[in-house]
């Protein structure tokens, strides 16, 4: 199994747009990792879990995930957009820090274990203040890999 983040998997400066646009952005990051099969079976898992619930977190934080057949191995992308992006946050507060978490259709309970680790961390601001300083994507990522698997 490989890393459940990596720098490939990071972007600092997504692109302007909508939540599917960002979705997407980070989306075909997952499939050049050859870690999503098929962009478009994803694209709608995603779509169809927003649906049931906004995904996005007080204080400027976009969470989209879904369980899928077209996810190889759990995964976790992360971008960081200076435009904003609406998840559907309570406050209000455009997304400026997006992760997308990707899990294998039938894979047990990695994805929430992912999602309630990163949870608990994106409460502190030392965890949020140092992903938007941060400015090498490999640096990015390992400190989202150090923090959701301790």
């Amino acid at each position: 199994m490989s890393d459940l983040i990596t720098a490939d998997l990071v972007d600092l400066d997504l692109p302007a747009g909508d939540r599917r646009t960002v979705v997407r952005s980070l989306a075909e990051r997952l499939v050049q990792a050859g870690r999503v099969t098929d962009l478009d079976q994803f694209l709608a898992d995603v779509e169809a879990r927003e649906a049931q619930m906004p995904t996005g977190l007080d204080g400027g934080i976009g969470i989209p995930h879904c369980r899928s057949t077209a996810v190889t191995e759990p995964t976790l992308g992360f971008g960081r957009s200076t435009a904003g992006v609406d998840f559907g946050a309570e406050d209000g507060r455009p997304a400026d820090l997006v992760f997308l978490i990707a899990a294998p259709e039938g894979g047990g309970s990695e994805h929430m274990t992912v999602l309630a680790a990163l949870a608990r961390r994106l409460v502190r601001k030392s965890f949020t203040g140092e992903l938007r300083s941060v400015t090498d994507p490999a640096d990015a990522a390992g400190f989202i890999a150090k923090e959701v698997s301790a």
